[in-house]
């Protein structure tokens, strides 16, 4: 089994609340990595210290695309200090995605990112949701991305919940990307694509219908995906991390409940 880390988005009001301590509760349920999405105000040299205590290795960031275009060596540098091997842009705002003008920007700035996390010892990822399914000339802009910023500038961080929700079966999906992703992102839930699915990771919808099969995130491993076939994909892949993330918690459970059940299942292949 690949080593297993969690994006610290799926446990953020615990980290707000204690930082030192859920990064303690995660490392115990036998996490490996963090993948971190904010720093909540503790320095980067503190957190490299915590890491080191504790036995975490910081594997990534995400980091919001605007923050990293505004100051790309400052920003990035907290992540280098740290000890990150890997900084993710990880959403696109609507103005961004494909189908509009910005999206020729992202393409631009992935490449200019992706030049500067090297200069400091990193390398840039790109996190997926659906909308990179959305095709430009016959091709998903995705994959227009991936064409486009070569592997050694930008490789790939593929979410393969949002990878099934745009059309595609996620395992054979990672396979694609052999050779280029690093970290694969586990992400488990039921229910289809809906206008509602995107409050589930704090992106308020206008349209209020209630949906016929509501879109749920899930513990790893309790939801639709198969989970062994994706875990061997990551193996073929080359990957060197698959990272548990989870935006909103689910089934009766706590945030750090669901990560506790992600990683015993993962545990349990």
């Amino acid at each position: 089994m690949l080593p297993i880390a969690i994006q610290l988005y799926t446990v953020r009001d615990a980290a707000e609340a204690d930082f030192e301590g859920t990064l303690r509760g995660i490392k115990a349920m036998g996490y490996e990595g963090v993948e971190f999405a904010g720093l909540y105000g503790n320095s980067p040299a503190k957190i490299k210290a915590l890491c080191e205590e504790i036995g975490l290795k910081p594997i990534s960031a995400h980091v919001p695309y605007y923050d990293m275009v505004a100051d790309p060596k400052g920003v990035l540098s907290d992540y280098a200090e740290i000890g990150c091997e890997y900084v993710a842009i990880p959403y696109l705002t609507e103005e961004c995605r494909p189908g509009t003008d910005g999206f020729a920007k992202v393409v631009e700035n992935a490449a200019m990112l992706g030049k500067m996390a090297k200069e400091l010892g990193m390398t840039l990822l790109y996190h997926n949701h659906d909308f990179e399914f959305e095709k430009i000339d016959g091709k998903y802009a995705l994959e227009v991305l991936y064409d486009t910023v070569p592997a050694e500038l930008l490789e790939t961080e593929l979410d393969t919940c949002w990878v099934r929700v745009g059309g595609e079966d996620p395992a054979p999906y990672v396979r694609k990307y052999a050779g280029r992703a690093p970290i694969v992102h586990l992400k488990d839930y039921v229910g289809g694509k809906s206008e509602h699915m995107y409050e589930l990771i704090g992106i308020d919808s206008d349209e209020k219908k209630p949906d016929e099969n509501p879109f749920e995130l899930r513990p790893v491993g309790s939801g639709c995906q198969d989970i062994p076939a994706i875990v061997a994909a990551a193996e073929y892949a080359g990957a060197k991390w698959v990272v548990v993330e989870q935006d909103q918690p689910s089934m009766g459970l706590t945030p750090m409940q669901c990560a506790e059940k992600s990683i015993n299942y993962l545990r349990s292949l």
